[in-house]
Formats: structure tokens, sequence, C-alpha cells
């Protein structure tokens, strides 16, 4: 019982009622005050009127509300970082609607690896998330009171639903529990199928994605500085370069490491203090053969310059701290010296609200590379594949997707001498002509979902001729906005 009331953080009606009581009597005046009052305001207004010339602004005008008989309420926790909670919204607004239930608005993950305490309001503007939806579903901030009850009183299904499910699973195995209890879904990674679903339900999680996830104004308003400080300085390439302690301990890749790194990486409390990680050996060089590593930043540096990549074009990193520091940086540093982080475009006291914030953190990376002229990841992780798929949506943005596979083959051989500069690079180049964020469509392996396309990083279906006005509209305005913060260079081509 504690641990539901804890969890579910369940608000007593003294609390509401103090606030109301609280509002009130900073809005109720004696009465010979009030009159007062009045007839100074009146005066004043009367004198001023002649001269003051007030601008209406209209209203944003907001979707019909959608009436359908609500069938029952869905709790979800989602889990993960950042942009794997992204997806996982998508996926439950798009089930919600399905089954024609009232979603309540999701709850963050607290307790993985970035242990980030942000609630959804406080990455997400929760207003526009749930107006801007009210013609397909019905969301609200929490549970009614007599509900939240029966939640404290246990009478609730919390369950995981099955990876990778379709929506007919949904229909069949979850309605008929929402219909007898309130259901919880507690996991909500990947849980439902890339393909074989009806367009509409595609096209929802589309503009979920990327219409009614807006992000707080703050974070909004600080991506965007980012941006401009960067665009006074020419063109810019988002370098995701996912070399950091969390992705390198749990992967078990350690190509590069000295002997004391790969020792901390393998310590109990960075990779087993969480219940569903399973204690397993690592071969950290056959997964790198395989191409399941991310790339080191000595790889990395090696591919950029075999691309052809200016070395003069600012590199913005997105990413958190770099497994090794400065010594794994050096050779990356040595070939792009304009390298550059939110921490050192900003100043400490603009981020002092994001520190111990990861998934706040990772939404000014998010914001940033999507504007950038290249976005290159270096492992297909959750935010490579989002990122890559909104910037398919924003004009099929270049997205230099990176063959680790054949990379590292590569790599190896031109160390070992096998290949001049010039033939090293010419393999390179050829590799990745198709890799590029190009149109296409999703490679799809039936009964083996985590091997094919994923939806989000590829929303075909979305991607049709009626985003392009979108989409420069868009433009337009990160344009003025650029403008506004100092001199504007049309981007030129960096490489």
């Amino acid at each position: 019982m504690e641990e539901r009331e804890r969890r579910w953080g369940v608000m007593g009606l003294k609390g509401t009622y103090s606030r109301v009581e609280k509002l009130k009597s900073c809005i109720v005046f004696p009465r010979s005050r009030m009159k007062l009052w009045m007839m100074r305001a009146t005066t004043m207004y009367s004198s001023a009127a002649s001269s003051l010339v007030v601008k209406s602004v209209p209203a944003r005008a907001l979707p019909p509300k959608r009436v359908y008989q609500n069938n029952g309420y869905l709790m979800v926790s989602c889990n993960g970082g950042l942009n794997q909670m992204r997806a996982a919204i998508c996926d439950m607004v798009a089930i919600a609607r399905y089954l024609n239930v009232t979603l309540i608005v999701p709850e963050l993950d607290k307790t993985s690896f970035w242990a980030d305490p942000s609630e959804f309001q406080d990455i997400f503007d929760v207003d526009h998330f749930i107006t801007s939806l009210r013609d397909e579903v019905r969301i609200l901030k929490e549970l009614p009171p007599r509900l939240k009850r029966r939640v404290v009183l246990g009478m609730i299904y919390s369950m995981p639903p099955i990876s990778w499910s379709d929506i007919s699973y949904y229909q069949s195995q979850v309605l008929p529990l929402i219909r007898k209890f309130k259901v919880h879904l507690n996991r909500t990674d990947a849980r439902l199928s890339n393909n074989d679903l009806p367009f509409e339900i595609q096209k929802l999680r589309c503009r979920v994605n990327f219409s009614a996830l807006k992000f707080t104004p703050q974070i909004e308003e600080l991506g965007k500085k980012v941006i401009r400080l960067l665009r006074q300085n020419g063109p810019f390439m988002v370098l995701h370069l996912r070399y950091e302690m969390d992705m390198l301990a749990f992967s078990g890749c350690a190509q590069g490491c000295n002997k004391e790194e790969v020792e901390e990486l393998n310590k109990n409390e960075v990779k087993y203090a969480y219940p569903w990680w399973k204690e397993k050996i690592i071969n950290s060089e056959l997964k790198r053969r395989d191409g399941l590593c991310p790339l080191t930043p000595e790889e990395t540096a090696l591919t950029l310059r075999a691309l052809d990549i200016d070395s003069s074009i600012q590199v913005y990193i997105a990413a958190g701290e770099i497994y090794g520091g400065t010594r794994r940086m050096a050779s990356l540093a040595e070939a792009y010296p304009n390298l550059v982080r939110k921490e050192t475009l900003l100043e400490p006291s603009e981020l002092r609200f994001f520190q111990n914030h990861s998934s706040q953190m990772a939404a000014l990376d998010y914001l940033v590379s999507l504007e950038s002229d290249i976005f290159v990841p270096t492992y297909d992780g959750n935010m490579a594949k989002v990122v890559e798929g909104h910037r398919r949506h924003l004009g099929f943005k270049k997205t230099i997707s990176l063959d680790r596979k054949l990379l590292v083959d590569l790599i190896d051989q031109y160390n070992a001498g096998s290949f001049t500069w010039n033939e090293f690079s010419a393999a390179v180049k050829e590799a990745h002509t198709k890799r590029m964020g190009s149109p296409t469509k999703r490679l799809v392996i039936p009964d083996r979902p985590k091997e094919e396309d994923y939806f989000y990083s590829n929303p075909w279906e979305c991607l049709e001729a009626s985003n392009e006005g979108e989409t420069s509209r868009y433009r337009v305005e990160m344009a003025v906005e650029v403008q506004e913060g100092g001199a504007f260079r049309s981007p030129r081509r960096p490489w």
C-alpha cells in the first residue's frame, strides 16, 4: 500500500483545498478598497485611452474535441532515455486512440542509469500535448479522484505489453483488461510493431512525434540560442558521439580502453546495479567486428576525414561526458579543431537548471541535431534513429548512417597498411553513397522486428509532398530567429 501511494503520488483533497483558499485570499479585497481601486483604474484608463492602441492577439485555434464512448483509463510508465520514451509516448497515444480510452499523461523513467527526476511537464509542453490531440484522444494530467482511490486500494492491473505487438493484440488482450480494471503499462519500449498497422495509426504516431511533443518554452528558447550561436560562425555538423560510460558498460565494448578503464567498466555497480541486466560474458572484439559497438573517437575521426568533411566545419558534440576524456578526444580534436558543446557555447548560469537532468540536456541536443547541416551518429541508438526520422520529415536533411561493421574492417586494414589513404577514403565514400538520409522505403523483415528498419527512423508513410509547406515555414521561422540573434550566414556546403 505504501509503495503504491509513493509511486503514484496520490494527491489528497486537503492540499487541493488549501491552494484554492490561498488563491481566494489573494483576490478578495475589502469593498471600500475595491471601489477606490476601480475609480482610480477607470480614471487612468480614460486619460490614456486616446493614445493607447492595444493589438489583439488571436487565440490559437484548437481542434474540436473528439466525442467517443470512453472504454476506460490507461496509465503508462515509460522506460529508458529521452528518445526511447519519446517514441513510446507516440505509441501509447496511438494505442489509446485505437482503443477509445482515456490516456493519463505518461510517467517518465526516474530509475534508469541516468536517474533523471524530470516529470513530463519538465520536458514537454503538457498543455500543448493535451490540446493539440483533443480531436483524436482524451488525455488527462491525472486520474479523476475516485479512480485514484481505487489505485491506492490496489484495484489496478499492472503489466508489460508484449514487444513489437500489432494493434490487434491491444484490441483483444489489453482492452478487456482496461474495461475490467484500471490498466498500468509498466514498460513501453518497442511495444508496437513497425509495420502492418493501419495507415491512420502510422500517421498519428508521426503527428504526436512531429507536432504534439513540443519541448517546454525554456528548452526551446535555449535550443534556439545554441543554434544562433552556431549559425553565426557558418555551417555545423552534429556528431552524436555515443562513447559514454553507460553505453560502453552495458554493451561490453572496450575498444581503445586501457586496463584500468576496462576494469572500471566491468565493475558491478556500473552495470549490475539494475535488476533487468543479465550477467553474461561479452567478447568486446567480436561485438566490434559485428558492428555492434559505437565507433571510438579515433575511428570517428578517420571516418569523417575519409568522407572528405571539411576540417574547418564546427562539430557540435551531442553527448554526455566522453569516456577517457581529453586523451580519447585528442585525435578527433586534431582533425576537427572547431569542436564545441553546449557547455562551451552557453554560460554556466544558463545550464544551471539543466544540471543532473540528463533528459533535459538531451532535449537541447535533439533540437540542435534537427537543425544541423549534417547529422552523424556513431551508434544506432534511440536518439540516432528518432533524429534521423525527424530530419527526413524536415526535408530529408543529410544524415550519415555509418556502416560500422564495414568501417571497422576497413579501418583495421588501413591501420595494418593494407590500404593507402586514397584507397581507404574511396572505399568509405562508396559504402555510404546511399546512406545519407535520402528517401527510401523501410526494410521489412517478417518475424524479425529487431533486425528490420525502425519506424521512427524512416516513417515513410508520413513523408509526403504535403509536408513541404510545413518544412518551409519551419525553416523561415528558424532563419528569423537566427537573424534576430546576430549575423545570419546562409549555410554553405561544408564538404
